[in-house]
């Protein structure tokens, strides 16, 4: 593609002139906005076309690539290696007990902590040891969005703080317990990091044990959490908000010993985890 190199704070001044191409769109990397040409005008740089990656599914979490789902074949590593050249790449099998320790293996180079950056927000982990799910971006996004300044949020299954940080973000006080410790290691490292100190309360333990009095909203991001749900609505404000996350084929039912204590039920479908298989959160509306 032939271009014309601008300072890209220039690129809205030339966008209606006669020699751009509009047909394409302009390419911006590190301050230089390169503007296609029409034929017949100057131009000073040509720009191999972009090659799309085309292979099996991955994320990148810092400098490592991620797969999950079913074992990758050599080819489908090579050319996740050959694309983005990653420190590492792993494929995490499944994840075990309430403390979702993750089943690894290495299939290429040397692991190490990651620093994981989305929506302004900082993660840092060790992949090999505590687990870590991109899929639920969206839902941190919609936390970030519903979430009003100065709630009350109990996060019941914080992690290393997936939650967390988005809810205090959006100028809430967060109550986050995590039973893993090395979950919560990193848990408190990404509070300080995201400079959100003054509004988290961490805790290392069982939630159940560690639920403090009332709440305006509680989170409860673990596909097991159906087990805690009667706890979670004796400590939910009326008019207070449960985000239930679940997987199955269908949504879940409400326990029975939890039939009365909600007024509404939103569903929402986050995201498709295995074959007939989806990650759901429930709001449940407490009366």
């Amino acid at each position: 593609m032939r271009t014309r190199r601008l300072p890209s704070e220039k690129l809205r001044s030339v966008r209606d002139a006669d020699w751009v191409d509009r047909s394409r769109r302009p390419y911006v990397s590190q301050g230089t906005a390169y503007i296609p040409v029409k034929e017949g005008y100057f131009w000073d740089t040509e720009l191999s076309p972009k090659i799309l990656y085309r292979g099996r599914g991955f994320f990148m979490a810092g400098t490592i690539a991620i797969l999950q789902g079913r074992k990758p074949t050599d080819t489908e590593i090579d050319r996740i290696e050959a694309w983005k050249k990653p420190a590492a790449i792993l494929w995490v099998r499944s994840c075990r007990g309430v403390e979702r320790i993750p089943d690894v293996l290495v299939l290429r180079g040397e692991p190490c902590e990651v620093t994981h950056r989305e929506m302004g927000m900082t993660f840092r982990f060790d992949p090999l040891r505590v687990m870590f799910s991109q899929g639920n971006r969206t839902e941190k996004a919609r936390m970030m969005r519903t979430i009003r300044s100065g709630e009350r949020v109990a996060d019941m299954f914080a992690g290393i703080g997936y939650f967390t940080i988005p809810a205090a973000r959006a100028g809430a006080r967060v109550h986050a317990m995590e039973l893993n410790p090395v979950a919560y290691g990193f848990l408190c490292r990404n509070i300080r990091d995201n400079h959100v100190a003054s509004r988290v309360l961490p805790e290392c333990g069982d939630c159940r044990d560690l639920l403090d009095g009332w709440y305006d909203r509680i989170i409860m991001g673990h596909f097991d959490a159906a087990a805690f749900l009667d706890t979670a609505a004796g400590h939910t404000l009326p008019g207070g908000t449960i985000h239930l996350h679940a997987t199955g084929s269908h949504p879940p039912d409400i326990p029975e010993s939890c039939q009365g204590w909600f007024g509404g039920t939103a569903i929402r479908r986050v995201k498709k985890v295995a074959p007939h298989t989806w990650h759901y959160v429930l709001d449940l509306k407490v009366v």
